[in-house]
């Protein structure tokens, strides 16, 4: 569900410069916030699924929030167990996003393991044009990035406008930590992905992801072997 009527981009634009100057506030008073800007239909959230804490903190905000959970057809079976989990547990809708073609369509096109050869082109029809498709019609939406997570997200704002999708999007988590984030699910009892206990503190699509080594980066189980650090999405 979006809004009927969308407000211009000149209007969002204008909401996100607002947002930015509220400075380096904590969650609840960023979500506040956003709550008196937005109808609940005009919002959206999108998770990977490594763990409940942005459908959580959004939730508490705007009940039955939609979820957009991109659904690539590589996913770690976890990660479908933790879709199904977190949708049963907390008050949001999870929508699947779905690509244009199925894994099986792809590889009669494209030929079998595309995701090796040419990451970013399997990234951009399986992840970046879907979620494309798909914020359509919001006004904003929320995502789990943190600035501790790779040298390409240090810079991570708060609230920023998003001009590629002409919408406002909301980075609550932007300052928190990997271990901020372990903190919030024990205290709130949330469901978390057990492949975060296994080695994968950042969780992608199975073939591009591998097990982080003590010591390494978190990100660095992501397409490793490449220069590829972001699938399209934040860039």
């Amino acid at each position: 569900m979006t809004v009927t009527t969308r407000r211009s981009v000149d209007e969002l634009r204008a909401i996100a410069e607002e947002g930015a100057a509220l400075g380096e506030v904590d969650a609840e008073t960023l979500m506040a916030w956003v709550a008196t800007k937005f109808a609940p239909e005009a919002m959206t959230v999108a998770c990977s699924m490594a763990d409940a804490v942005l459908p959580h903190v959004v939730a508490r905000y705007v009940p039955d929030v939609e979820v957009l959970f991109l659904e690539t057809g590589y996913h770690f079976p976890e990660t479908l167990a933790m879709r199904d989990t977190v949708a049963k547990a907390l008050p949001i809708t999870v929508v699947d996003v779905t690509p244009k073609q199925t894994v099986a369509e792809q590889d009669a096109e494209f030929g079998e393991k595309l995701h090796d050869r040419n990451p970013t082109l399997c990234c951009q029809m399986r992840k970046v044009d879907p979620l494309n498709g798909a914020l359509e019609g919001y006004e904003v939406w929320f995502t789990g990035v943190r600035r501790d997570e790779a040298p390409t997200r240090t810079n991570t704002p708060l609230v920023t406008f998003d001009e590629k999708h002409g919408m406002v999007k909301v980075n609550p988590l932007a300052a928190w930590s990997f271990d901020d984030l372990n903190l919030y699910s024990e205290i709130n009892e949330l469901p978390v992905n057990p492949l975060l206990a296994q080695g994968y503190p950042s969780i992608g699509c199975f073939p591009c992801t591998r097990k982080v080594a003590p010591g390494e980066d978190i990100r660095s189980g992501r397409w490793s072997g490449t220069d590829k650090v972001e699938c399209g999405i934040h860039v």
